[in-house]
């Protein structure tokens, strides 16, 4: 099989792209288990792509149970370097309008049930930089995508803080303005995850955020429901795929360096001479495919 450049993760309401040719549905195993859904493979204008629904077609995952690091491992074994996560997202400024576009530079992580990382309790301690959680030269393609392809009434925001809220249920008031009161610019439930077992397993990643409404903060709004969403969920999934398969038109024609792509070469905390050659080998057999190659 091709090895696949590119990784979709498409969130609430978008579960397939319709530009995809050659299509063939693939059941990954992973030593995490199993990713949220098949994994469905093609070229979309030529480019090998790979998409994976991160709460399943079905949407049987709640943020807080989806398998992230099934599925980042999933889409790194099928030779993804570059993932872009299409994701729904509340807005926390006016100036972010549900139907909205934006491309976050910036993340604030507040979930607390997760395990986020890799490298945890197995003997081997990794220290990934994450000043820039989000690759930027992968954003300023999306963005630019975005920006090319002048949709209507729609405007895209080509940088922004992503809050990451634990979920799944909405902010309280409280909540909502404290984090305006940080400075965020949007809020979801996926991406802080994501985000950091991308860097580890050394793909470049990207947020497509499609705003579907104003956070409970902006009082002269209804507060959130999940009908409100998901009708504006319907609005956007049709821009969300346009912007997708021309941001992918071009990342297949000019792939960008990023710096993710050797995130582990100075990340590694532990003296992998000191490592028993059992744990050596079990690192390998399930990490094998993210650790340095001379391993």
């Amino acid at each position: 099989m091709t090895e696949v450049l590119i990784g979709i993760i498409g969130g609430s309401g978008l579960y397939q792209m319709s530009e995809l040719q050659a299509v063939q549905e693939l059941q990954v195993s992973t030593p995490f288990g199993a990713p949220a859904d098949t994994i469905v493979t093609g070229k979309l204008r030529g480019v090998p792509v790979a998409f994976l629904p991160r709460f399943g077609r079905s949407h049987t995952y709640s943020p807080t149970a989806v398998p992230y690091r099934a599925n980042i491992y999933a889409l790194k074994s099928l030779g993804v370097k570059y993932i872009i996560s299409a994701s729904a997202v509340g807005s926390l400024q006016t100036e972010v309008k549900p139907l909205d576009l934006l491309i976050p530079d910036q993340l604030i992580d507040r979930t607390k049930h997760r395990v986020d990382s890799f490298f945890r309790d197995n003997g081997l301690v990794v220290h990934i930089g994450f000043a820039q959680p989000f690759c930027p030269e992968l954003s300023r393609i999306v963005a630019e995508s975005a920006s090319a392809l002048q949709l209507p009434e729609i405007t895209i925001h080509p940088t922004g803080t992503y809050l990451c809220m634990e979920g799944p249920a909405f902010s309280t008031k409280a909540e909502s303005n404290l984090y305006r009161s940080w400075g965020a610019h949007v809020i979801g439930m996926t991406n802080s995850t994501e985000a950091k077992l991308a860097r580890e397993a050394q793909i470049a990643y990207a947020t497509l955020a499609l705003v579907t409404d104003y956070d409970c903060w902006y009082e002269t709004h209804a507060p959130v429901t999940v009908e409100m969403v998901v009708a504006n969920l319907r609005h956007n999934v049709t821009n969300a795929q346009a912007v997708l398969a021309e941001a992918i038109t071009r990342i297949g024609a000019n792939p960008p360096h990023s710096l993710a792509h050797t995130a582990l070469e100075q990340a590694i905390l532990t003296d992998i001479s000191a490592l028993r050659p059992e744990q050596k080998a079990q690192l390998r057999s399930s990490l094998g495919i993210i650790l340095p190659p001379d391993f």
